[in-house]
């Protein structure tokens, strides 16, 4: 793990650092904010949604001083594998910036994104050897990472305490964006898709580990009807009796601004859960 640069903030302290990823074979990046003291502290995975880098949360979400106030690091990887041996497609929803956290059995994209295996292996693996980290942590993102920290949650629970999401793309099977992106990834055989939508994970009961899911959407929102359907995830934690609250946010739309309004609810809610 090389550390770039550090910064001070909210009494705690922000690095910007990289690693080599076996699961990737590709130097990846990441921030990391931990609070003052000397730890060890539980931590958050955050997974950033399409077109961002390790720099998007890190920089517009102002999550730190909540994070700080709650005694929880922060993490916060780069979207996908990058660097001119890395496949990458024109359009801005595939290839580089656009994993959707998945592990790709499809040419030309297998050979380096293996995201699912990135999170929940190397990039635990490596920073809790390199910083002050427990092994307590809890997963939320926004968009297709909210996508990811679902599926992730629930396909991995040993791993997290809790999860949460800011306007996740809840049925990828059953949206434009997620049939693009797994129909290059996964291939055409759509039942291989089903292991990474989260209304059907959750359907399946893989979401009974958690004992509340929460979600918000801005009703604001462009990408609200076509792509997110958080009323698909709504309805599959109703017919499988779990709790999931889903909080819709009158006048917020998809941006940053969104997540920086309700970040500090999402930090209490995970602090609960990994005290």
């Amino acid at each position: 793990m090389q550390v770039a640069k550090t910064h001070r903030v909210a009494g705690g302290e922000l690095s910007y650092a990289a690693h080599e990823s076996a699961a990737t074979g590709t130097q990846m990046r990441l921030s990391v904010f931990t609070p003052g003291g000397n730890g060890p502290f539980p931590y958050l995975i955050w997974l950033s949604g399409l077109t961002c880098t390790e720099d998007n949360f890190t920089t517009k979400a102002g999550a730190y001083a909540a994070a700080a106030k709650h005694g929880v690091a922060i993490v916060a990887p780069d979207t996908s594998p990058r660097g001119e041996s890395v496949a990458d497609d024109v359009a801005y929803d595939l290839g580089q910036g656009a994993s959707f956290y998945i592990d790709a059995t499809q040419p030309p994209w297998a050979p380096h994104f293996k995201m699912e295996t990135y999170v929940v292996r190397d990039l635990i693996e490596a920073v809790e050897a390199r910083f002050p980290l427990a092994p307590r942590r809890s997963i939320f993102g926004h968009s297709m990472g909210g996508h990811g920290a679902l599926t992730l949650a629930m396909k991995h629970p040993r791993l997290f305490r809790s999860v949460s999401a800011f306007s996740p793309i809840s049925s990828p099977t059953r949206c434009p964006w997620g049939e693009k992106a797994f129909s290059a990834y996964l291939g055409a055989d759509r039942d291989a898709w089903r292991a990474h939508d989260a209304a059907l994970l959750i359907e399946a009961g893989k979401a009974a580990p958690f004992d509340d899911i929460l979600i918000d959407q801005g009703l604001a929102d462009s990408f609200l009807v076509n792509e997110l359907k958080p009323e698909v995830l709504e309805a599959a934690a109703l017919a499988a009796g779990q709790k999931l609250t889903l909080r819709r946010q009158e006048g917020y739309d998809h941006s940053y601004f969104f997540i920086a309004t309700f970040v500090s609810e999402h930090v209490a809610f995970h602090a609960a859960r990994l005290a």
